[in-house]
C-alpha cells in the first residue's frame, strides 16, 4: 500500500465525520475552559480540523465577542461547547446562531429537550456527550445529530467508565448518527482503530494545550511537558455523604489542600458548627477559579490543572498544524505497516 492509498482509506474511514464536521480530518478540538479561546479554535480548523469555543461561564456578551474574534481568524467551520446548566443557555443558543455557528456542543449534563429543538430549529447541529448505549440512543430520539463518547482518561470532568469500554458499548450497536470517541487520544494508531470500531472522527483537548497558537500560561504547558500519564488523576471524595463531582487534573499543592480542606468542613459538620448544605457548598467552591489561575495566571502549585491521561504523550510546544499532521501520519503509517506483510505473503505465493 502506497502513502497515498493509505491516506484515501484514513480519508474513507473518517469520510462520515468529515461531511458532518466540514473539515478535513475529523478531528474534533476537545472544549477546555480558558484554552479554547479564539487562538485555538482557529488554528485547529486552519490547520483541518474543527475547532470547538469553550463557552463555560462567558456571558451572551462575551461569548458575542468570542465567536466574532475566531470568524476574524479563520473562515474554517468551528463549533461552540455550551454547559447545559448555564442559567442563560437559551441567551447563548441565541448568540451561536445569530452567528450561524454550524455546530452546538451540550455538554454537562443531559441536554434538555428545548435547547435541542430551539438549536435544531435555528439551523444548527446538534452535539451530545453519551455516558452510555441507553442515553446514547434516547438522545438520538431527541434529536442529537451527532455523538461524543468520552472516556474517563479524559481531562477535567470525567465519567466513570474508559473509553475502551464504552467504545465496544456502543460503538457497533449505534449507527444512526456520527460517533466522534474522545478520552485518553495521543497518537494517530489509536485513532485509526477506534474509526476501525465505528467511530466517525475523535476528540482531542490535552495534546492541543501545548499548542503554540495556545494562550496558556508557559508554566502551565511546562506542567504538562514534564508529567506523565499517572499524574493525571481525579479528584478525591473523602465521603460519599459530600459527593465531589471527579475531576482529572495533575495532582500539585492545590490537590493536596483540597483533601485536607474536605477533611476540616466535614469536621465542622459533625461538630454541628455548619449544616449539610452549607458543607457541601464550601467543598464545591474550594476549586472555583482554580482553572484560571493555572491556565491564565500560571499558578501551577495552587491552581487546577486538568489534564487526560495522555498528558503523557505530550512532550514539547509544537504549532496546531504540527500536531494534526503528527497524528494523520501515524495513522498512515498504520495502515502502511499492517498492509506491508499482506503484500509480502501475496508476492511469495
Amino acid at each position: 500500500m502506497t502513502r497515498e492509498e493509505a491516506r484515501a482509506r484514513l480519508d474513507a474511514l473518517w469520510k462520515r465525520g468529515i461531511e458532518f464536521l466540514g473539515c478535513r480530518v475529523a478531528i474534533m478540538g476537545g472544549a477546555m475552559s480558558w484554552v479554547s479561546e479564539r487562538h485555538l479554535v482557529a488554528a485547529i480548523s486552519n490547520a483541518g480540523g474543527f475547532g470547538v469555543i469553550a463557552c463555560g461561564s462567558m456571558t451572551p456578551a462575551l461569548l458575542d465577542a468570542e465567536i466574532a474574534g475566531t470568524r476574524a481568524l479563520t473562515g474554517r467551520p468551528f463549533g461552540v461547547n455550551l454547559i447545559t446548566m448555564h442559567p442563560e443557555l437559551d441567551a447563548l443558543i441565541d448568540v451561536c446562531l445569530d452567528h450561524r455557528v454550524g455546530h452546538i456542543v451540550l455538554a454537562g449534563g443531559i441536554p434538555p429537550g428545548p435547547a435541542i429543538r430551539r438549536i435544531k430549529d435555528g439551523g444548527a447541529k446538534v452535539v451530545c456527550f453519551a455516558p452510555a448505549l441507553a442515553l446514547a440512543r434516547k438522545l438520538v430520539r431527541s434529536g442529537a445529530d451527532a455523538l461524543v463518547i468520552e472516556g474517563a482518561e479524559a481531562g477535567g470532568h470525567i465519567g466513570p467508565v474508559s473509553l475502551t469500554v464504552l467504545a465496544q458499548e456502543i460503538l457497533p450497536h449505534l449507527r444512526d448518527v456520527p460517533v466522534f470517541v474522545a478520552g485518553g487520544l495521543g497518537r494517530g494508531e489509536a485513532i485509526l482503530a477506534y474509526l476501525e470500531m465505528g467511530a466517525a472522527g475523535c476528540q482531542l483537548g490535552t495534546r492541543f494545550v501545548c499548542a503554540t497558537e495556545s494562550i496558556a500560561h508557559p508554566r502551565f504547558k511546562q506542567a504538562f511537558i514534564r508529567a506523565a500519564a499517572r499524574d493525571a488523576v481525579p479528584t478525591v471524595q473523602l465521603d460519599p455523604a459530600f459527593p465531589v463531582i471527579p475531576v482529572r487534573a495533575l495532582v500539585n499543592e492545590g490537590t493536596k489542600r483540597f483533601v485536607a480542606h474536605q477533611e476540616a468542613v466535614i469536621r465542622r459538620f459533625r461538630a454541628g458548627e455548619i449544616s449539610r448544605d452549607e458543607a457541601q457548598l464550601d467543598i464545591e467552591h474550594f476549586w472555583a477559579g482554580a482553572l484560571r489561575r493555572a491556565v491564565i495566571e500560571g499558578d501551577v502549585e495552587h491552581g487546577s490543572l486538568m489534564a487526560g491521561q495522555s498528558v503523557g504523550m505530550v512532550t514539547r510546544e509544537q504549532p496546531t498544524a504540527e500536531i494534526i499532521a503528527e497524528l494523520v501520519d501515524q495513522a498512515v503509517a498504520a495502515l502502511m505497516a499492517r498492509a506491508a506483510p499482506a503484500a509480502l505473503s501475496a508476492a511469495a505465493e
